[in-house]
């Protein structure tokens, strides 16, 4: 059987995500499998080339996994001939830079987000891709859950009849770095380096509205700073000057309502970290990382409120599990693959750069929410 290759720069692979899910779950993955294949019989090899600031490390990822092409030197990468593709995992204020000089350099471009750090900035390298001519895709790995893919088909066949709102609870307890070590990195936490929970979970809440429920015309929202004060990872102290938590409202089309809590400050009571409620006059459902439980209209319970005696229903007990139904891969190796075939094949891809910018514009949105005190509008993003 032929097989391709095709060159991928992955910059930012010394980080968490970039190195587990993007790296070594993803185009690794692929190459485990025996590349990809494509619809004229051949395979895809991805041959990824990796670029960070570390030479050490990159050298020691390289080595682990038998990989033989790493460089500091991001201009060297994009200048290769046999590249194609260029991918981004960075801290969120080195990425737009390195975009831009990947379109100068006639790459397509995959990238984390947010896509930039400012809506400016994120339209800006739409137009700059679209007006180069190659092809571009934002990560969206959370509609590739597998209790959201649930939450999914629920909408898509109609179980909800007309849905009313949709609850979001997010977040879990990062240590504070002082008597135990954090679990998120310290520049999470200064505004400087891109930090802040606003800027990275409103893009990812904008689309699993707009792709599961509806778009989003309006936001009102409150951010804020719980815990002022951590820990680095060299057990120095510095002053968290980026908000650990945000607490939205998102008006969508057809009158829905969905309420989002983001927090690193709060500590789970929860089956999972991340759970949506949906409520519909037919039907409700709960849905978190991977399970989704449901509730029809025909057997929802009559409670009745009564302080003074001691509850009596299990609650939890009276919704039904939804099945699997298919076997759930790695969300970001699917997403991966389909970015593939988009770049080789012309497959369609719709979480491209715009899809990127209106998750700027809603984090953007919500920040100027929060400090004026009043609901902003979300205005279409004009190409």
């Amino acid at each position: 059987m032929d097989r391709r290759t095709i060159g991928i720069v992955l910059n930012g692979v010394t980080g968490r995500m970039g190195y587990r899910q993007h790296l070594v779950r993803s185009l690794l993955a692929i190459r485990e499998a025996g590349g990809l294949p494509l619809r004229d019989g051949s395979l895809l090899w991805p041959e990824p080339v990796l670029v960070g600031r570390d030479d050490a490390k990159l050298r020691a990822i390289a080595q682990r996994h038998g990989l033989t092409e790493w460089t500091t030197d991001l201009g060297a990468a994009l200048a290769r001939p046999d590249v194609e593709i260029y991918f981004d995992a960075q801290v969120t204020n080195a990425r737009e830079k390195a975009i831009r000089a990947a379109v100068a350099a006639g790459k397509h471009i995959y990238t984390e987000k947010p896509t930039a750090g400012d809506l400016a900035g994120a339209v800006e390298l739409a137009r700059l891709a679209d007006a180069a001519g190659v092809k571009h895709g934002v990560v969206q790995d959370k509609l590739f859950l597998p209790g959201l893919r649930k939450l999914d088909r629920l909408v898509k066949g109609g179980f909800f009849g007309r849905i009313l709102s949709v609850r979001g609870e997010f977040g879990y307890w990062v240590f504070e770095g002082d008597w135990q070590p954090a679990q998120r990195p310290s520049w999470n936490y200064r505004t400087a380096d891109g930090g802040g929970i606003t800027v990275d979970m409103f893009p990812h809440w904008h689309y699993v509205l707009e792709q599961i429920f509806a778009p989003v015309r309006a936001v009102t929202a409150h951010v804020t700073t719980h815990i002022p004060r951590r820990w680095d990872e060299s057990g120095q102290p510095y002053d968290a000057t980026a908000d650990d938590a945000a607490y939205g409202i998102f008006e969508l089309d057809g009158g829905i309502v969905a309420q989002v809590n983001s927090s690193w400050a709060v500590r789970v009571y929860r089956d999972e970290l991340v759970e949506f409620q949906v409520d519909g006059t037919e039907g409700s459902a709960v849905a978190g990382l991977r399970n989704c439980r449901v509730q029809h209209r025909s057997m929802t319970p009559k409670p009745v409120w009564n302080p003074d005696l001691p509850a009596t229903e299990r609650f939890r007990e009276q919704w039904q599990v939804v099945p699997d139904n298919e076997e759930f891969r790695n969300g970001f190796l699917e997403q991966w693959e389909l970015f593939l075939r988009h770049v080789v094949e012309g497959t369609p891809y719709t979480w491209d750069l715009w899809a990127g910018a209106r998750g700027v514009q809603l984090a953007e949105l919500g920040q100027r929410s929060a400090r004026e005190g009043r609901r902003f509008e979300v205005p279409e993003l004009a190409a």
